[in-house]
């Protein structure tokens, strides 16, 4: 009985040294994903054994140098070299984070209609033709699994069901670095046209150039 007391009284005290890191969180930016050429900046904070922050130097390493080369160990500010996967850690004394994994990505260059930017649907077909965006990426690389935002107009303003086929936002194909989406017209009155907009972002959310595309989708009775 006398044993079991004094393991409590010790767990306990080890328990209220609240000064003590005990784990390392870290938050990624933009899910973990950087383009080619841009810097990246981590955050982390050590964890005491309650789950509140406490006060410590912390000192970031790459283990993946060739993918991704931290510049301010202080910071956890890093700049990535090429495309793949490379581990960040975090460390204060000789406590370490979990290795954090990045995923370097391709650097967007620009995109550009692919094909015809206009169409012309007549209403019995209700499925309009493909409506492509090319991008591109520096390199020569193949932009693959990126995301394109499509929106709709209808012109003059009404009811009328209309829809993008697969949805409204679409990845590009990862052979060609191509997203398609094609609009179906459903029930309700027949618009006289649908103005389509693309718009693509680099990781950072920043427009890549030749964001926004517009297409030009024309229905005829």
């Amino acid at each position: 009985m006398a044993l079991l007391t004094l393991a409590a009284v010790f767990a306990c005290k080890i328990n209220t040294d609240l000064d003590q890191p005990v784990a390392i969180d870290i938050v990624l930016p933009d899910s973990g994903r950087v383009e080619v050429t841009d810097t990246f900046r981590p955050r982390a904070r050590a964890l005491n054994g309650i789950g509140d922050s406490v006060q410590a130097e912390l000192s970031w390493a790459s283990l993946d140098t060739a993918v991704l080369a931290v510049l301010d160990s202080t910071t956890g500010v890093s700049i990535s070299k090429t495309i793949g996967s490379a581990r960040l850690q975090a460390r204060t004394g000789n406590l370490f984070s979990n290795p954090q994994t990045v995923t370097v990505l391709a650097r967007l260059d620009s995109i550009r209609v692919l094909g015809a930017a206009r169409a012309t649907v007549f209403a019995a077909d209700s499925l309009s033709d493909s409506l492509q965006v090319q991008a591109f990426a520096l390199g020569g690389a193949i932009p693959a699994n990126r995301r394109v935002v499509f929106t709709k107009t209808t012109f003059p303003a009404s009811d009328s069901m209309v829809t993008l086929v697969p949805k409204d936002t679409v990845f590009t194909n990862p052979s060609t670095g191509v997203a398609v989406v094609q609009v179906r017209l459903g029930t309700g009155p027949v618009p006289d046209s649908v103005v389509v907009t693309a718009t693509m972002q680099h990781v950072n959310r920043t427009p890549v150039q030749g964001s926004p595309l517009t297409f030009v989708v024309e229905f005829r009775p």
